[in-house]
């Protein structure tokens, strides 16, 4: 790369197909989430998040460019760890799962607008500022829900976790007296 317009054009490319990834997975990440808060929250952002694709355009527009992504490695790892913790767990478990790999997501994305609307003002690039700022505000509004969310759902997770001993010593007790 020669100068800070090539690495934001690159970085814009970077965002814009890890957005588009994210529409794909959220869908699955609601249906997989037991709690009805979690899932109306996953299909909120969801909404959010096609808007988030939109504003992208946008900038895009105003560089002159055709919308075009360049595969975001790190969005696809992040949401393959997602869809793994999605297997095979409790219902509390699998949505404090979900959240923490939401939030590793809301992260990256918070890292990577941050960057893009700091190179908009040193270009001066002012309306892709705004707009980059915009979906910023938003995506730490996401964060800040997820971990209002988190509250009670790893709490519920520990129970469930208490209630999981409980049995096994309570059916480890039974085995004992049947002998």
């Amino acid at each position: 790369m020669k100068d800070l317009h090539e690495l934001f054009s690159e970085q814009l490319a970077d965002l814009y197909d890890a957005e588009k990834q994210l529409v794909k997975a959220l869908p699955k990440m609601a249906e997989n989430a037991a709690s009805s808060e979690l899932e109306s929250a996953f299909r909120e952002h969801l909404e959010q998040t096609q808007t988030h694709v939109e504003r992208l355009e946008e900038v895009f527009e105003i560089l002159s460019k055709q919308p075009k992504g360049k595969k975001c490695e790190a969005m696809a790892g992040l949401l393959a760890e997602a869809k793994e913790m999605m297997e095979d767990a409790e219902p509390n478990v699998k949505d404090a799962a979900l959240i923490a790999a939401a939030q590793k997501v809301e992260h990256y994305e918070i890292a990577s607008y941050g960057c893009l609307r700091t190179w908009a003002d040193l270009l001066e690039i002012d309306q892709a500022s705004m707009l980059l700022q915009e979906t910023l505000d938003e995506e730490k509004e996401t964060d800040e829900k997820l971990t209002d969310i988190a509250a009670s759902i790893n709490v519920e997770a520990r129970e469930e976790r208490d209630e999981v001993e409980s049995s096994s010593k309570r059916a480890g007790r039974k085995q004992s007296r049947a002998r």
